[in-house]
């Protein structure tokens, strides 16, 4: 089983600026997920590809083990890049580089590294199991659900709830059906999945993986200062 781990890090983030390079908790960001694709690696024996645009983002890699000679090109570097696009066009550059086709694709984002080397495995042996999913993501139960306190404008200017069920009957959040929130903090895909012509993650045979711990990704900085607090202050709820 061949697999590809990649490591997507742009440069020039607006909300929290040089996010993947911060120190948190004594080390850069990047760090946390540089040490699980290694041990990840060891036990799979995988290859590891960074894909950035950022000279300092590549030589803080470099410091802890990841080089690479792949520069992500200028139009996966904005704003609007799609993820797909881009870890397809570093998985065709590995590919060439090894002369081989991988299996398996497990992208590992920087930003949402509260995760831990069991929900991997656990992750790939789910998709497995189902020969015809395309992929797999990580999810955490929505704090907020769609069919009973999340509202949206509607046709008159008026707000109601995002989604009903076919009878209108939730009222309370308990019946309400379960929903969960991509945490973004990691993707297995099948190799097919890169020629099938999909632009989101989401398709129509996409796998979850719910995690049973704390795990979210840093948008804003008010996350990355209780992400730093929880590594600090050992309040996680699980060993990374």
């Amino acid at each position: 089983m061949n697999i590809l781990i990649t490591i997507c890090a742009r440069g020039g983030s607006k909300g929290i600026p040089g996010k993947n390079i911060k120190i948190i908790n004594g080390k850069p960001l990047i760090s946390y997920t540089i040490e699980l694709a290694k041990k990840i690696q060891n036990k799979y024996n995988a290859s590891i590809s960074l894909s950035t645009d950022d000279t300092e983002i590549k030589k803080v890699a470099e410091d802890f083990g990841i080089k690479t000679d792949y520069e992500r090109p200028f139009f996966l570097a904005t704003d609007t890049a799609g993820k797909i696009d881009t870890i397809k066009d570093v998985l065709l550059y590995e590919e060439n580089l090894a002369n081989k086709k991988f299996d398996f694709i497990l992208d590992l984002d920087v930003t949402s590294p509260l995760r831990t080397i069991e929900d991997i495995e656990n992750a790939l042996n789910m998709l497995i199991d189902r020969y015809e999913a395309k992929n797999i993501f990580s999810v955490n139960p929505a704090a907020r659900n769609p069919y009973f306190n999340m509202v949206e404008e509607n046709i008159m200017g008026f707000y109601s709830l995002v989604k009903t069920n076919s009878d209108g009957s939730v009222m309370t959040r308990q019946s309400a059906p379960k929903v969960f929130e991509m945490n973004a903090s990691f993707y297995w895909y099948r190799r097919s999945f890169f020629e099938s012509g999909e632009k989101s993650a989401i398709t129509n045979k996409s796998l979850i993986y719910e995690m049973n711990h704390v795990c979210f990704d840093l948008d804003h900085p008010i996350d990355f200062l209780f992400m730093e607090y929880l590594f600090k202050e050992n309040k996680l709820d699980f060993k990374l």
